[in-house]
């Protein structure tokens, strides 16, 4: 039993690390090619839909006023621009910040949520920030985000030269990344997530997951929709579920560029990744057994994709681990003991290749300092997000089971020093 559970998490694990080292080359890929791409695009002649920027806000006082200052420096026509800060049910100076530059400038609007929206989450906030609006294209921007200039731009640029895609999702870079060992491990994970799921996702199989911000999507297909699924902690794969199923696919376009703050304790980076987490598994129950009924059956792959991440990988490196820990006290007659080691070592050079590779895309980001940080990583945070998943499953199943409310968490801000 003891072998057959050995070699079953064996084959999971390198399952998926072959998968990651596969997506990677796909990353690697498509970073030259949409350098080609972006120069192809810039040549065509630009016409300037409307756009509505929308910036759910809720007790977002610490941040806000960067944002709005990054918003008011988008190069964008201003004709054609209107950002809306969602103030949903802030009780600081969320709304009083944000009402002083609109004040200023005609280009920005503060909406207040009404009691049926109001403090039930991002999903509606957004579904109400939408209403509001009255752009063709919709651009979706946290509170805590500084985007460059012109990633609004590259956003719609995209979107205009490729009538098939539904949506067009930028590249996020973490802001606070040198505050401390936790940013560090988040900067390189993000980078690594974005070249690798996003870009390598892309380049193979056209597919990619809108994040929960710097991207844009098109009002027709919103609209279509009925808007966020309000029910969703993670309302941005969800959607992306059902623009693929529309026929229409997801596009990452790194060119826009936006720069946003990560957790910089390990309980609020705990409760924000909870929330991730139970975010997909509802994703992944909501989908997977229906997905018979799925009109883009592409999506089936990202599906399984999710299964793999959150569940059957986690499944075979916890059993792994607890082998492991087993055999050090009580002999299990685990079949090629020499074996496993090797393997064991062939999968943390797997793992410091994989990142490496794309933290090697990013400007100065490979070094031998981020290359401490990465091992360190692999024996800290990687196991560390184990457990996480595994408790969020444990959540998940018990909110299921006891038909609880879903209850959304807001990410602590902090303040940048200048």
């Amino acid at each position: 039993m003891a072998n057959l559970l050995f070699y079953s998490s064996l084959f999971l694990i390198w399952f998926m690390l072959i998968y990651h080292m596969f997506l990677m080359q796909g990353g690697y890929l498509h970073f030259f090619n949409f350098q080609k791409t972006e120069k192809l695009w810039s040549k065509t002649k630009m016409i300037f839909p409307k756009v509505s920027v929308l910036i759910p806000a809720h007790n977002e006082e610490v941040v806000i006023e960067d944002t709005i200052k990054a918003m008011i420096n988008l190069k964008y026509p201003l004709d054609k621009l209107e950002v809306i800060i969602i103030n949903d049910n802030s009780s600081d100076l969320t709304g009083e910040i944000a009402a002083s530059y609109a004040a200023q400038y005609p280009f920005l609007k503060v909406v207040n949520t009404t009691p049926e929206y109001a403090g039930k989450g991002k999903s509606s906030a957004l579904n109400y920030g939408l209403q509001k609006s009255k752009g063709d294209i919709i651009v979706v921007y946290d509170a805590d985000n500084t985007p460059e200039p012109e990633a609004v731009y590259y956003l719609v640029l995209g979107l205009q030269n490729d009538p098939k895609a539904g949506a067009m999702v930028g590249k996020f870079r973490v802001s606070n990344a040198a505050k401390n060992i936790l940013t560090r491990f988040i900067n390189v994970e993000t980078i690594t997530f974005q070249w690798l799921a996003q870009a390598g996702r892309w380049h193979w199989f056209n597919l990619a997951t809108i994040p929960g911000t710097n991207f844009a999507i098109r009002r027709s297909i919103l609209e279509e929709l009925g808007g966020w699924d309000d029910k969703a902690l993670s309302e941005d794969t969800e959607l992306s579920i059902r623009v693929y199923n529309l026929g229409y696919y997801i596009r990452f376009f790194p060119a826009a560029i936006t720069w946003e703050q990560e957790p910089e304790t390990w309980g609020v980076w705990w409760k924000q990744r909870t929330r991730w987490a139970r975010g997909n598994q509802y994703v992944i129950t909501k989908y997977l057994f229906n997905f018979f009924s799925l009109k883009n059956k592409k999506v089936i792959l990202d599906l399984f994709y999710f299964l793999f991440t959150y569940m059957l990988f986690l499944w075979g490196v916890m059993v792994s681990n607890i082998l492991f820990i087993m055999n050090l006290f009580t002999d299990l007659n685990l079949s090629g003991g020499t074996v496993s080691i090797v393997l064991f070592v062939l999968a943390f050079l797997l793992f410091l290749s994989e990142i490496s590779l794309a933290l090697s895309i990013e400007r100065n980001q490979l070094n031998i300092k981020t290359f401490l940080v990465v091992i360190l990583m692999y024996f800290t945070y990687s196991q560390i997000w184990l457990v996480l998943v595994l408790y969020s499953l444990f959540l998940e199943v018990k909110r299921t089971l006891f038909k609880q409310e879903i209850k959304w968490y807001k990410t602590q801000r902090y303040k940048q020093s200048a």
